[in-house]
């Protein structure tokens, strides 16, 4: 409960606290609208005031800034009315320095040109003087000149006959040597000559065995069982055997002083046999022959046509031809083992063939004789079993001898035997007679 007092009369009651809240509730919404009337109020005052304080301090600003723009076109203006002067003297100045400076570049030019004057005369007449000068310079320069033109045309003519003389001399020693060359050469054989071409191919092909013809033979061919040989012999085989190339080489040449002069064609049977003796598949001549021939000078000639798998050429193409002929063997390198294998498959048959013949034979021969040795033993037999017949025949004539024996002693009685014998009956009846008396005892 609470006491309140009547603001009116000062008189006291009391309420309860729903009532008392009611009414505290009431006191306070009156309070609170009227204390907001009086906020909004003052708000509005304080507004209306910044309005116009906001207003006359924008209107005061507005004639300060009029007034200082004002200041300031005015004291533009009074600088641009003091540019013009300025200006306008600056003009005046300056014409009056350039019309100075015209008349000073005038007068200059007036000089220059009495100084350009001058000089010219002075130019002339110095270029007249160096002109002069240079005259004699030159004169004296084309005098040296001649001379030393003609001091150079005769050493050169000197230099000449001293290279003519030296020249000369070289010419006159080289034509000796050549000349004795030539003699010694004539005094060579030509198996000798041929001997030195030899060295020179078998020299050029060990230069270059290790490294491309690792694997092949080439040496001096020194069989002549045929009663004929070449100069060299060239086999290649591959790893597995297989003969890759093979080449039969002639060399030939011939000493300038031989009296008979030798042809390529001379050689060219002979090789051929050699090569076919000595079971090589090409044959090449090297030769020196015929040294004007534009046929053998032009490269590697085939004489295909002549003999075959036969070339001529020169010693240049010694090395190139074994190279030619080796790379096309490599490529049917395939075919010479296929055919290498068949051959040996026709070996071997034809060793099986032999092995069956000598077989055969062997085994006729044996057959033939011991076909005979039966025969023989057939023919014994024959011969024994005639023998075991007779023997047979006598065996059965004995049998049947026996039988008949034994048939006529079955067919003896005591009756027939003492018949016509009264001793011998008495006897046997004497012993019947006894026998039974002995056996009762």
């Amino acid at each position: 409960m609470h006491d309140i007092i009547c603001p009116h009369c000062s008189k006291a009651f009391k309420i309860d606290e729903a009532g008392y809240a009611d009414i505290l509730k009431q006191v306070r919404d009156e309070t609170f609208e009227q204390q907001l009337h009086e906020r909004l109020a003052l708000a509005e005052k304080d507004k209306r005031s910044a309005v116009e304080l906001a207003t006359a301090k924008a209107a005061s600003e507005s004639q300060r800034a009029a007034a200082a723009k004002d200041a300031e076109i005015q004291g533009l203006r009074a600088r641009l009315d003091a540019g013009e002067v300025a200006r306008k003297l600056a003009v005046a100045e300056a014409l009056s320095a350039v019309e100075k400076q015209r008349d000073l570049l005038q007068q200059q030019l007036a000089q220059a040109q009495l100084d350009q004057q001058s000089a010219a005369r002075l130019a002339e007449a110095l270029r007249a003087n160096e002109l002069q000068q240079a005259a004699a310079a030159k004169d004296a320069e084309i005098a040296r000149l001649k001379d030393g033109l003609e001091r150079a045309a005769l050493e050169k003519q000197l230099a000449e006959k001293s290279l003519k003389d030296k020249y000369d001399t070289q010419i006159k020693d080289r034509d000796d040597a050549i000349e004795r060359l030539r003699d010694m050469k004539a005094r060579l054989s030509t198996k000798m000559v041929g001997e030195t071409l030899e060295q020179h191919c078998e020299t050029e092909f060990n230069r270059i065995r290790a490294t491309a013809f690792a694997r092949a033979y080439f040496e001096k061919d020194n069989d002549a069982r045929s009663g004929s040989k070449g100069d060299y012999i060239f086999r290649e085989s591959d790893e597995a055997g297989t003969e890759i190339v093979s080449i039969m080489f002639e060399m030939k040449n011939e000493s300038d002083g031989t009296a008979t002069k030798k042809s390529n064609e001379d050689f060219l049977k002979e090789l051929d046999r050699d090569r076919t003796e000595k079971g090589c598949e090409y044959a090449v001549l090297v030769s020196l022959l015929e040294p004007d021939s534009e046929l053998y000078n032009g490269g590697i000639v085939d004489v295909f046509h002549r003999y075959p798998k036969m070339y001529v050429v020169r010693p240049q193409f010694f090395i190139p031809i074994i190279t030619l002929l080796r790379n096309a063997a490599m490529n049917s390198l395939k075919y010479k083992s296929e055919l290498a294998l068949v051959k040996a498959q026709s070996v071997d048959i034809t060793n099986f063939e032999n092995e069956l013949e000598t077989f055969k034979t062997a085994f006729a021969k044996n057959y033939d004789l011991a076909s005979r040795r039966f025969q023989t033993a057939i023919d014994e037999i024959d011969k024994s079993i005639d023998h075991l017949q007779k023997t047979k025949e006598a065996l059965l004539g004995t049998d049947r001898n026996l039988r008949l024996a034994n048939d006529k002693a079955q067919d003896v009685t005591i009756k027939k035997l003492t018949r016509g014998n009264p001793t011998m009956a008495a006897k046997f009846a004497e012993t019947k007679r006894e026998g039974p008396a002995e056996g009762g005892a």
